[in-house]
């Protein structure tokens, strides 16, 4: 991996994809992991001061809102806080027999809401943070943290994020950090979604190379299972053809 010409690359179609939009710049959701920091540089790269970090707490970890602080300070990008307690508590008050997935998902809807909030007032673009690892298995919540107006990282695997990090002076603890969507307290992507990035990785690499997987054969299965069962999250909704009924 090239991650110089990677970087280039992506940095010029983010800022062609907010020209063509006739948009004056990107917001950004930063979470303090290193998905989201690696975004938010190459959306610095791209277009300057024209770029807003949004940090919205959750009955979230402190040290995520600490870590997403520091990122955002460290790369010279204006950061708002926006604290989602009251009124994510509120709605739970006002909804029936909520599912702890239900209450994860609900998070996920309400900091989207907010990056659109200010998206619209600003006249920029949302721009969003799964890398393709996650969305292959379609590891986001739909019209939550899968809904945005760009991907810049949606081709990128999760290794190659990290090395990207590297290349962009991302801090080495953000880096290594557990990645976790912070839905509830002790959570990690890797322990949800049952098997490590790394092994993901392969496996959809091989998939995409048509070749055996290195991997086990149930995380293989698994896999397979993931990408067949999350289709509807990434393809737009089915519309009903009726012709000239």
């Amino acid at each position: 991996m090239n991650v110089e010409r990677f970087s280039k690359t992506i940095s010029e179609w983010i800022a062609g994809r907010v020209q063509e939009a006739g948009a004056e710049g990107v917001v950004v959701g930063l979470s303090g992991g290193v998905d989201s920091a690696v975004v938010l540089a190459l959306c610095r790269c791209a277009l300057g001061e024209k770029v807003l970090a949004v940090i919205s707490p959750c009955e979230s970890a402190e040290q995520d809102e600490k870590d997403a602080l520091e990122v955002a300070s460290a790369l010279g990008v204006e950061v708002l806080e926006v604290q989602l307690d009251r009124p994510y508590r509120g709605l739970i008050e006002l909804l029936a027999r909520p599912t702890e997935i239900a209450r994860a998902n609900l998070k996920a809807r309400l900091r989207m809401a907010v990056l659109y909030f200010y998206a619209n007032t600003l006249n920029y673009l949302v721009s969003g943070t799964g890398n393709r690892s996650e969305l292959a298995v379609g590891y986001f919540t739909k019209y939550g943290d899968g809904a945005a107006d760009i991907l810049p990282i949606g081709a990128v695997l999760k290794r190659q994020v990290r090395e990207l990090a590297r290349h962009l002076g991302i801090q080495q603890r953000i880096i290594d950090k557990p990645p976790s969507a912070g839905l509830w307290p002790g959570q990690t992507d890797e322990e949800e979604l049952g098997l490590s990035y790394d092994t993901l990785d392969e496996i959809i690499e091989a998939i995409d190379d048509e070749r055996p997987p290195a991997a086990p054969a149930d995380a293989v299965a698994k896999v397979e299972a993931l990408i067949e069962g999350s289709r509807h999250k990434r393809a737009p909704p089915p519309v009903c053809p009726v012709g000239d009924l």
